[in-house]
């Protein structure tokens, strides 16, 4: 008789690693979806808007001149080298990656040995803690709530710090809080990691372009620590090329030969149309991304406006992104929700609305809500939200009064 079968086996760097709440909600929308029901998601941060014509014109043109091979795998010396001009350094300080969650996992993969921390202020974007445990570190996270701006605090961060910390990991403008940071913000934390040269500092800046108040990098607020300091970034957001896959590192040349060693045995080059339509977006015309901005600021307005008329939610204004990310403690305590995941299934089976329960990014009480979708969509998801809430509450008094 044939040998059974060996079980399948997972290796002990997935243990509770799964793929992102995110998807898993958009996915769970798709099968309602699927089913018949009428079902709008507020879920992902992919904008509605298309991309520039000149960037898909740029793509077509490569492809007609025959760009189609393999590419050097730090990325093509074009874009390198116009990425490297827009912050100030020279190609070799540039790695070109399959989006900016690559950079991320090259950085982690080619810095981090098993038990190496890396600070990371929450809420956060829900890769970061998976990519440091995929690559044998700790995640240390540090819950920044509402009442700081969902901002990290120099004596926090300074606290944190220990002899295995290698990275602090910042995102501004943050997904989901959508907060920025001030230089002078920027300036204090600086003050702190220069008593540790030890740790270098990632701040993901993939949102630069959709600020609404003045944004500053991290590298220009606190030049004393450029020589250890990541920055990434890309056109997936700000150009509505998400599903083009390109981001960017641009470090100091050590740490981006290293990552780039990591990329070449993972997906050696990125899509060389990609990288050809991403040379057109930073070297092309600029200007609409001051429409699109303003398309973005419209909508944020109209969402804080109608969640903050919402019993039980509490919406801050963001300044930047296509993200709020409302404190809904009010309505978790109405309904008798014991977390934010039980009221954003509530909200997804009753009101066929989805949302991503703040726990996802490391911030319990709270939910994050994208305006990257039309205006169609927000108003008719805002109007379910707000009568779902409106009946929950009404139910919640009768309740009450029949006791």
């Amino acid at each position: 008789m044939p040998a059974e079968d060996a079980p399948f086996r997972r290796s002990k760097r997935m243990a509770g690693i799964e793929i992102s709440q995110i998807v898993q909600i958009s996915e769970r929308a798709g099968q309602m979806r699927a089913a018949g029901e009428s079902v709008i998601a507020l879920s992902t941060g992919e904008p509605d808007l298309p991309t520039p014509d000149p960037v898909i014109a740029a793509a077509h043109a490569a492809a007609r001149n025959g760009q189609t091979r393999y590419t050097p795998t730090a990325g093509t010396a074009a874009l390198r080298k116009a990425v490297g001009e827009r912050a100030g350094v020279g190609p070799e300080q540039v790695v070109i990656s399959t989006g900016a969650k690559q950079v991320l996992a090259n950085a982690m993969l080619a810095t981090l040995d098993a038990g190496d921390e890396v600070i990371i202020p929450t809420p956060y974007w829900t890769s970061y803690s998976d990519i440091v445990a995929m690559a044998g570190g700790v995640p240390i996270t540090l819950p920044c709530s509402m009442a700081d701006g969902f901002k990290l605090q120099p004596g926090r961060l300074a606290a944190a710090i220990k002899p295995r910390t290698r990275w602090l990991m910042l995102n501004s403008p943050c997904n989901p809080s959508a907060a920025i940071y001030a230089a002078d913000e920027i300036a204090a934390l600086a003050r702190v990691l220069e008593a540790h040269p030890h740790v270098w500092v990632l701040s993901d800046e993939i949102y630069q372009h959709l600020s609404y108040r003045p944004f500053v990098s991290f590298a220009d607020a606190a030049p004393q620590l450029t020589g250890r300091t990541l920055i990434v970034n890309g056109v997936s957001k700000a150009w509505s090329m998400t599903g083009w896959r390109i981001g960017w590192g641009i470090g100091p040349a050590p740490l981006i030969k290293a990552m780039t060693a990591v990329q070449g045995q993972v997906t050696s080059g990125t899509s060389s149309i990609g990288q050809a339509a991403a040379l057109e977006a930073v070297t092309g015309n600029t200007a609409f991304l001051d429409d699109r901005r303003s398309i973005f600021a419209a909508r944020r307005a109209m969402v804080v406006d109608v969640l903050n008329a919402i019993p039980g939610i509490t919406c801050p204004e963001p300044e930047g992104t296509f993200y709020v990310f409302p404190n809904i403690e009010g309505l978790m305590a109405a309904g008798g929700f014991a977390t934010c995941g039980e009221a954003c299934a509530w909200l997804l089976e009753t009101a066929k609305v989805a949302l991503v329960p703040g726990a996802a990014f490391g911030l319990p009480g709270h939910a994050r809500l994208s305006f990257a979708y039309s205006e169609g969509d927000l108003t008719e998801g805002l109007k379910r939200i707000a009568a779902a809430v409106a009946r929950l509450t009404t139910e919640t008094r009768k309740t009450a009064a029949a006791h």
